[in-house]
């Protein structure tokens, strides 16, 4: 296993189960412990756990892990729900991608889509992500509007008031939000405020807003809230989802889509 491939697994235990164990964790990775205490002490230097004696825990109850360490986590759920996400996006409308794993395979299933292979432009997308435009500038097709700001590592998304004053003069057909939380009484949310004010400035300037959100999701609260549920049109989520938490979506007002 490469030292990747063991940072990604061990961050996502380390979400998982919020304290690791160093000779529990080198036996069920199988590694020596050695390695998994340098392991340990290289992410502590990156500030993204905590050492204690004889293992790890996660930074508190707003531990965020960085993307490029969740692409990985519940893939084909991501997938499906990007597909069914981008089946309800039509050629020519101005949409809005936040950053987030999900959010970026919605832009991966847009740009294979053949309908939107030419078009002036086949769709305008607007994002804060660094990396969804990044994929999708390469496209001629889609006209690429970055929002400006500054960008957080952890998610690649651009925020603060330079990027407000990109989204203040424009209109969206659609925003499309990843979240890490989203609940029927608290609404949808995000770790970082930050990140949640840029994607609450999105969901204002469209006309309706789509969350595209795995079931893990759902029922969650997290720290910064980014809109109510009433405000969502649609919830695009997958098959693991409870019945019960998709009838009290509906009893909301949302349309819920199952992928």
């Amino acid at each position: 296993m490469s030292r990747d491939a063991r940072w990604q697994a061990l961050l996502e235990l380390l979400v998982e189960r919020g304290r690791l164990d160093v000779d529990e964790t080198a036996a069920e990775l199988e590694v020596s412990a050695a390695t998994i205490r340098r392991d340990f002490d290289q992410l502590a230097e990156q500030q993204m756990l905590l050492r204690t004696r004889g293992g790890a825990v996660a930074h508190g109850v707003s531990y965020e892990l960085p993307l490029r360490y969740k692409t990985a986590r519940r893939a084909s759920e991501k997938q499906r729900i990007a597909q069914a996400v981008a089946d309800l996006l039509a050629a020519g409308e101005a949409v809005g991608l936040t950053g987030g794993t999900t959010t970026t395979e919605v832009a991966r299933a847009l740009a294979v889509r053949g309908d939107l292979a030419s078009g002036s432009p086949a769709l305008t997308v607007v994002t804060n992500a660094l990396n969804i435009a990044g994929e999708l500038a390469v496209r001629p097709q889609f006209k690429i509007v970055v929002t400006g700001g500054v960008a957080r590592a952890q998610s690649y998304e651009l925020v603060g008031p330079l990027a407000d004053g990109v989204l203040e003069q424009i209109t969206l057909d659609v925003a499309v939000l990843g979240v890490v939380a989203f609940d029927v009484t608290h609404g949808a949310a995000a770790h970082d405020e930050a990140e949640a004010a840029i994607n609450r400035l999105l969901c204002e300037r469209a006309e309706r807003v789509i969350v595209a959100a795995d079931s893990s999701k759902l029922g969650q609260r997290a720290f910064a809230r980014i809109c109510p549920a009433e405000s969502v049109d649609t919830l695009v989520t997958d098959s693991a989802v409870a019945p019960e938490t998709v009838h009290r979506f509906e009893e909301a007002g949302l349309r819920v889509v199952v992928a």
